[in-house]
């Protein structure tokens, strides 16, 4: 049997790219394992999906000072003698790596023991963890064209990011119904992230009496972030959170308006659905700003500085997305990154091809 193991770690979206080719391994046929950190997002989203679950040392590794940086660099080692023991005991065929300063003591107890890595890099530009791991990879997977430039030309490979298969499975009628909203009347779905959403959510509430005479809106806001006042505005529905029903309203959305982390704008992306991106400007490595750049050049957004963000100005840009919707659409339709999942289960396949082609090498 075919064996793979999945790692990475630390946020969820080095985690859902993992469940998303979940179910096209098992079509064919890999038994698939999982390796993460003691306590990390990772373990607790993996824990529904019967995978064996592994646990690891894990440090991060800063370019900042702080006092875990002298006792992280140990853990960090501890999980590189954790991992081989590991892969040992499995013998995977390959490793698909999503980043994550857990993803690095893996990767390179994988290379140690010659097995083929495929890690994928969400970003612009690599992270550190990525940096340290594509030495050891055989590919790296990338979602932008501009990644291709900042890695070995002989591994770089344009997929974009790999979708939860149930986002395309939305109608638009139940998203409309789910919010109490007209059919006839075209709606904007606001998703504001996970990370700084207060600001997109002022933005859209300021511009909301204008917006409204032209849209409805559902506005999924975050934990907490409800606004009490706003809760019987006609044509205007918040959420914290929405899990199950958020393929419905992606269904039932003629335009987005998001935060630019990469795989919230694939999955817009993927859905082909024109969008207006917010891009948060605190990032650690400006990566949201990069992203909403290259989306623009692209094509597939228009890009809004929140440093720029008037009441006005959204509305007008709002407008403009949506009588200019078919020639984003169009864009995203003819992008060489929409089918993720089969470019990068394609890498998968031809790395444990050539694995199983080789004599098993001695281990030490």
């Amino acid at each position: 049997m075919k064996k793979i193991v999945l790692t990475g770690g630390g946020t969820a979206g080095h985690v859902t790219p993992n469940l998303a080719i979940l179910p096209r391994l098992r079509e064919l046929g890999y038994e698939i394992h999982y390796i993460g950190s003691y306590d990390g997002i990772e373990k607790r989203l993996i824990a529904d999906y019967g995978i064996p679950y592994y646990e690891i040392a894990t440090g991060k590794l800063r370019r900042y000072f702080d006092p875990k940086n002298f006792s992280d660099p140990f853990r960090v080692v501890k999980g590189f003698a954790q991992a081989r023991k590991i892969l040992k005991q499995i013998q995977p065929d390959v490793i698909f790596s999503k980043g994550g300063f857990v993803s690095v003591p893996v990767v390179r107890a994988a290379g140690t023991l010659k097995i083929p890595c495929i890690i994928h890099e969400s970003d612009m530009t690599p992270g550190l963890a990525n940096k340290l791991c594509i030495p050891i990879a055989e590919k790296v997977c990338c979602n932008f064209p501009e990644t291709l430039q900042t890695v070995p030309e002989d591994k770089a490979v344009l997929t974009g990011t790999p979708i939860r298969a149930e986002l395309r499975k939305g109608s638009k009628q139940a998203g409309l119904d789910f919010c109490g909203f007209d059919e006839n009347k075209p709606m904007i779905l606001v998703i504001g992230g996970s990370q700084g959403a207060a600001n997109v959510n002022s933005a859209v509430r300021e511009a909301l009496d204008e917006l409204l005479k032209d849209f409805q809106i559902a506005h999924i806001c975050g934990h907490g972030k409800v606004d009490n006042v706003l809760l019987v505005k006609p044509g205007y529905k918040q959420f914290e959170y929405v899990k199950a029903e958020l393929k419905d309203l992606f269904a039932a959305a003629d335009v987005v308006i998001s935060r630019a982390g990469a795989n919230a704008i694939c999955e817009l992306l993927a859905l082909q659905k024109p969008n207006l991106l917010i891009p948060l400007m605190a990032g650690s490595r400006g990566d949201q700003i990069l992203n909403a750049k290259s989306f623009e050049t692209q094509g597939f957004s228009v890009v809004l500085s929140e440093h720029d963000i008037t009441p006005l100005l959204l509305t007008e840009k709002v407008h403009e997305l949506y009588f200019s919707r078919q020639s984003y659409i169009d864009n995203m339709k003819n992008s060489v990154q929409k089918d993720p999942i089969e470019t990068i289960i394609s890498l998968i396949e031809e790395a444990t091809a050539e694995k199983k082609e080789e004599e098993p090498a001695s281990e030490s």
